[in-house]
């Protein structure tokens, strides 16, 4: 594997199609390259035709491969750093959290958590600070999110927002805003 930045999501038997659609959306919103899940919950939900992308509109499942796997660990090269994410004790909160060069980040699933082994193995355990528990989607957005907007890699301004918004969204600010830096 090259030196470059390499980010992956990796799904603890997810069991709703809609949520994996919503994961493979953030996924491509984000540019993670993988998409990995284990269990057969979901696979079994899915095989009811295309559900699972009814909530990725922007179509990341065409660009991003979504594998089921054995084991979320062998899924990725050894330089691949692993961070589960989930609401354990003795995590760190996200806002502190560094993120590595090349990362799997670990969901549970939408009823569960991920297992005390693979907590155990991981090179770190990250939260995120809520009052209550997020669905699966949310928190991967929000870890991807996080994970951008710490990187030199984040891009801001005009450009962005036309290479990003739906093509029915032609709206223009008319007068400027001065907002602190």
């Amino acid at each position: 594997m090259s030196s470059k930045r390499y980010s992956a999501i990796g799904l603890v038997n997810p069991k709703s199609p809609t949520n994996v659609g919503g994961v493979m959306r953030a996924a491509g919103c984000y540019e993670a390259e993988d998409v990995f899940y284990t269990g057969k919950r979901y696979a079994l939900a899915a095989s009811n035709g295309n559900s699972q992308y009814n909530t990725d509109t922007q179509a990341a499942s065409e660009i991003i491969a979504l594998t089921g796997v054995e084991s979320l660990i062998d899924a990725v090269e050894p330089d691949v750093s692993i961070v589960c994410v989930d609401l354990v004790e003795g995590a760190i909160p996200l806002p502190s959290f560094e993120h590595p060069e090349k990362a799997l980040y670990i969901f549970g699933p939408e009823d569960g958590t991920i297992n005390q082994q693979l907590i155990n193995r991981a090179d770190a355990v990250v939260y995120v600070p809520t009052v209550g528990c997020m669905n699966l989607a949310a928190s991967v957005n929000v870890l991807l999110y996080d994970r951008l907007s710490k990187s030199n890699a984040m891009i801001i301004g005009d450009d962005l927002i036309r290479s990003s918004r739906d093509k029915n969204n032609r709206i223009k600010v008319k007068r400027s805003f001065n907002f602190p830096k």
